[in-house]
C-alpha cells in the first residue's frame, strides 16, 4: 500500500479525458456516455479548471428540471479539487478519497496535469496486491509442507 501513484499511472496509462468549460451539459453527457466514464476533467486555456461528473449532471440539472442544452459545464463543475502528486502513496490516496468523499484524484507534477486516479483504480490495485500476497503465502505454506 506504500506504492506511489506513479506506479499505478504507468500501469493504467496517463491518458486523461477532458472537456472545455463552455460546452453544454448535454454534450458533456453525450461524451461521458461515449467514453463510458463517470467524470471528465475540465480544461480551460490548457489548465485544470475543475471536474464534472455524471452525479453533477443528475443532481444539478436533471433533478432540478433544467435544460442541459442551455447550461454550460462551468456552471455545474466542481472547481475546488483534491489533487495529488505522483509520489503520493496508494494508502494516502485511499485516505483522501474516503475523507474528502471524492471519486477522482487528478495527479499533478510541477503544477501540470499528468493523469488521474479513480476510486476504481485504487480498488483494483488493492485487489491485485491482495492476490499477490495470498499467492505468496500459499506458495510459502505449500513449500514448507513439501520440504
Amino acid at each position: 500500500m506504500e506504492t506511489p501513484l506513479n506506479v499505478l499511472l504507468k500501469d493504467k496509462g496517463y491518458a486523461v479525458e477532458s472537456i472545455s468549460p463552455d460546452v453544454s451539459v448535454y454534450d458533456c453527457a453525450v461524451k461521458l456516455s461515449q467514453l463510458k466514464c463517470g467524470a471528465l476533467l475540465v480544461i480551460k486555456d490548457g489548465e485544470l479548471a475543475g471536474i464534472v461528473s455524471e452525479r453533477d449532471i443528475l443532481r444539478k440539472i436533471v433533478a432540478r428540471g433544467e435544460d442541459p442544452k442551455k447550461i454550460h459545464v462551468d456552471s455545474i463543475m466542481t472547481d475546488k479539487l483534491v489533487t495529488v502528486l505522483p509520489s503520493t502513496t496508494v494508502r494516502e490516496a485511499m485516505r483522501l478519497i474516503t475523507e474528502k468523499r471524492v471519486r477522482h484524484l487528478p495527479v499533478l507534477e510541477n503544477g501540470k496535469l499528468i493523469g488521474i486516479i479513480s476510486i476504481g483504480d485504487l480498488t483494483r490495485w488493492a485487489m491485485l496486491l491482495q492476490e499477490q500476497q495470498i499467492s505468496s503465502l500459499t506458495n510459502y505454506i505449500q513449500g514448507e509442507r513439501s520440504g
